[in-house]
C-alpha cells in the first residue's frame, strides 16, 4: 500500500497480523465488528469493552485506527441483526470513551443502497419506511452527536448491470456524456455515482440531518463476470476506478452538495479468488493475490498527471441524445451556463469562477472582445468554460452546482470565440 501511495484502508475484521503489519505505517485504518458479534456487543457492555480493548486499544496509536464499522450492510443480513445495531454502536462508543478514544476513533455502520425506498430521481431519495424510526433517526442522531459520518456502499455497476438498456455506460463510468437532469430539482448529473450519493443526501435531508457527512465505504467495478453480468470487463473496471480516483482527488462535491469533500474506499484491494457466487464476486480487486495489478490506474494526485482513460467512449443508451457537431471529432468539449439555473445561482457561480476559481474573465469586462452580448448567461458561459479548460476538462469541473453543462460544438457570441484550452 505504501508503494502505491494508498494512505487509508478498510478491513472487514480485526486480524491481528494485519493490524501489526500496519503499525508505524501512518496508513489510516477502519476496523470492523462483524455482524455475528452485533448481538453480544448490544446486550453486554462488558463484551464491547473487551472487544475495544483487544482490537483497538492494543494497537492504537501505532496502528492509526480512525474508525470502527459496526457490522456491514446489516439490513440485508439474513440473520435479522438489525435490532442490535444501534445498541451495539452505542456500547462500542461508550467503551471507546472509557479509554478516552471516543473523539479520535469514530463509530458508524456501512449501509447498502437498498436501505433506500426511493433512489431515483436523486431529489426523491428516501429511506425505507420500516427503518426510519427504529434505525435511521437514532443512527443519524448518534452520528451527529459524535461527529461521525454515515458509511454508505455505492455500486453503479449493479444498477448498470440490471438496466444496461436504459443507463448509459459512459454515465456509469464517469465518461463524457450529455448528463441526466433530475426532474425534481433541475440539477444535471454526469455520473451515476454522484446521483446515487445525492439520493442518500436527499434521504438524510428529508429527516433534517443535512449536517451529517457521508463516507463511501465501498465502491468498485469487476474486471470479469459471467455472460449475464453486463459491463463486467477489465476495460470498464479500469475506466470506472481510474475516473473515480480522478473525480475524488481533484475535489468538488456532488450537484446537491457541491462543497462536500468525499472520502471513498475502492472495493477491493485484492481479487478474492476463493469467494463463492458469480464470477464478478471474485474479480473486484485492484490487484491479484500475488500483488500484480489487474489493470493500471493511479492512486495519487501525482499519478493522475500521467493518467488518461484510454477506453473507448460509448454512445448513450436508448433515449439519450448525443450531439456531435462536424469538426469535433477530436473530442473537444466546452462548458456553458444553463438558462434554467436561475439568476442567483448563475451570478454566484460566475463570481466563484472569476474569483477563487481563477478563470480568465478579462475578455468579458466592458470594452473587451467578449463583453457583448452583455448578458449574465453569456458572461457566465465564458467564465465557466475558461475554468473548465484551465482544469483540463476533467470530470467535475463543469458542474457549478448544476448551473453548467458540457457541449461538443464550440460556442460563439458575435466576435467572441470560446477558447479550447490553456
Amino acid at each position: 500500500m505504501k508503494s502505491q501511495g494508498i494512505d487509508r484502508v478498510k478491513m472487514y475484521d480485526t486480524d491481528p497480523a494485519v493490524l501489526k503489519a500496519l503499525s508505524g505505517s501512518a496508513i489510516k485504518v477502519v476496523v470492523n465488528l462483524p455482524n455475528e458479534q452485533l448481538a453480544n456487543a448490544a446486550k453486554r457492555p462488558s463484551f464491547a469493552n473487551a472487544w475495544v480493548f483487544r482490537n483497538v486499544v492494543a494497537y492504537y496509536p501505532s496502528t492509526a485506527i480512525e474508525a470502527i464499522a459496526i457490522g456491514n450492510e446489516v439490513f440485508v443480513d439474513t440473520h435479522n441483526t438489525t435490532r442490535f445495531l444501534i445498541p451495539a454502536m452505542k456500547n462500542i462508543h461508550q467503551a471507546l470513551a472509557k479509554y478516552k478514544l471516543d473523539d479520535t476513533v469514530k463509530v458508524s455502520s456501512p449501509v447498502a443502497l437498498s436501505a433506500l425506498q426511493n433512489s431515483y430521481p436523486s431529489s426523491a431519495g428516501s429511506f425505507r419506511s420500516d427503518l426510519i424510526e427504529p434505525v435511521f433517526k437514532p443512527m443519524l442522531e448518534f452520528l451527529r452527536q459524535t461527529g461521525s459520518s454515515l458509511m454508505v456502499n455505492i455500486y453503479p455497476f449493479f444498477a448498470y448491470e440490471s438496466n444496461a438498456g436504459v443507463i448509459s455506460l459512459d454515465y456509469a463510468l464517469f465518461r463524457e456524456n450529455p448528463g441526466v437532469v433530475d426532474a425534481g430539482n433541475g440539477l444535471r448529473y454526469f455520473s451515476l455515482f454522484d446521483a446515487q450519493i445525492d439520493a442518500v443526501f436527499a434521504a438524510m435531508s428529508a429527516l433534517k440531518y443535512n449536517d451529517v457527512k457521508i463516507t463511501v465505504t465501498e465502491t468498485g467495478w469487476p474486471s470479469k463476470g459471467d455472460s449475464n453480468e453486463a459491463g463486467a470487463s477489465i476495460e470498464n473496471a479500469a475506466g470506472y476506478n481510474g475516473n473515480l480516483v480522478r473525480r475524488i482527488l481533484t475535489g468538488g462535491g456532488t450537484p446537491l452538495r457541491p462543497h462536500e469533500d468525499l472520502t471513498v474506499y475502492l472495493f477491493a484491494l485484492f481479487n478474492e479468488n476463493e469467494k463463492f457466487g458469480p464470477t464478478s464476486e471474485r474479480n473486484f480487486g485492484l490487484f491479484y493475490p500475488n500483488e500484480k495489478k489487474v489493470y493500471n490506474i493511479p492512486f495519487t494526485a501525482e499519478g493522475l498527471k500521467r493518467y488518461r482513460d484510454s477506453s473507448p467512449k460509448h454512445s448513450p443508451a436508448t433515449g439519450g441524445k448525443q450531439r456531435v457537431s462536424p469538426g469535433t471529432s477530436n473530442g473537444q468539449t466546452w462548458c456553458v451556463a444553463s438558462a434554467q439555473a436561475g439568476k442567483d445561482k448563475l451570478q454566484a457561480a460566475l463570481d466563484y469562477a472569476c474569483g477563487e476559481g481563477g478563470a480568465d474573465c478579462h475578455p468579458i469586462q466592458p470594452g473587451s472582445t467578449c463583453f457583448d452580448p452583455n448578458t449574465l448567461q453569456a458572461h457566465a458561459s465564458f467564465a465557466f468554460n475558461s475554468y473548465y479548460q484551465k482544469k483540463g476538462r476533467i470530470i467535475g469541473t463543469c458542474y457549478f452546482g448544476g448551473a453548467a453543462y458540457i457541449v461538443s460544438q464550440q460556442p460563439k457570441y458575435g466576435k467572441c470565440e470560446f477558447p479550447t484550452g490553456y
